[in-house]
């Protein structure tokens, strides 16, 4: 009887798919990437002009991560459920993740590394976030601080119940709402007067 191995469960599973096994020639191109454009964008993220070319299929939230090495945004669920990619698009929140980095061209992005000032004062609602210890892992923090600022911009944030509203496409597995909404209370008093 033959010896079963790993190995030859998953090699019988290939050749029964009718996937042939064995390395990519050096000339043979990766499969999906054949006929794909590149696209030459310039994006302007936190105040700073960017060139760039990549793949026109980036979602905005790949571009600042991977080619601008801005990671501050969150990748979550990637599926536009979490809100941990929360950015701002002239002034209004959306989700990166479900963004092409190409439709952005020519507007104003800003992440989280570009909300504070530039001597290192931190924005208002980064410092409420901090006084009120509105975070736990801290993974969801930078979507949820980006969305709170848009949630008091658009004057949203009157009532608990609009902060909870408006804030309910931002979620945080730790459970840390009551004192986000804290935070939000707190830094919207210093952003309407300032």
């Amino acid at each position: 009887m033959p010896k079963v191995t790993r190995r030859t469960v998953l090699t019988a599973g290939v050749a029964a798919a009718g996937i042939a096994v064995g390395p990519l020639s050096s000339s043979a191109a990766p499969v999906g990437t054949a006929g794909l454009k590149s696209t030459s964008l310039n994006l302007n993220v936190n105040g700073k002009a960017n060139s760039l070319s990549i793949d026109s299929r980036t979602t905005l939230l790949d571009a600042l991560r991977e080619h601008l090495h801005l990671t501050g945004t969150k990748k979550g669920c990637d599926q536009g459920q979490c809100g941990a990619c929360t950015v701002l698009i002239d002034g209004e929140r959306v989700l990166s993740c479900l963004t092409l980095a190409a439709a952005v061209q020519g507007k104003r992005v800003q992440t989280i590394e570009g909300l504070a000032e530039p001597g290192g004062k931190l924005h208002p609602m980064q410092r409420a976030f901090i006084d009120h210890d509105a975070f736990q892992c801290g993974y969801c923090t930078p979507g949820q601080i980006m969305s709170a600022v848009a949630c008091v911009a658009e004057g949203h944030a009157k009532t608990d119940d609009d902060i909870r509203e408006y804030m309910s496409g931002n979620l945080c597995r730790c459970g840390a709402y009551p004192k986000i909404v804290a935070a939000i209370k707190q830094a919207r008093g210093e952003m309407e007067r300032g």
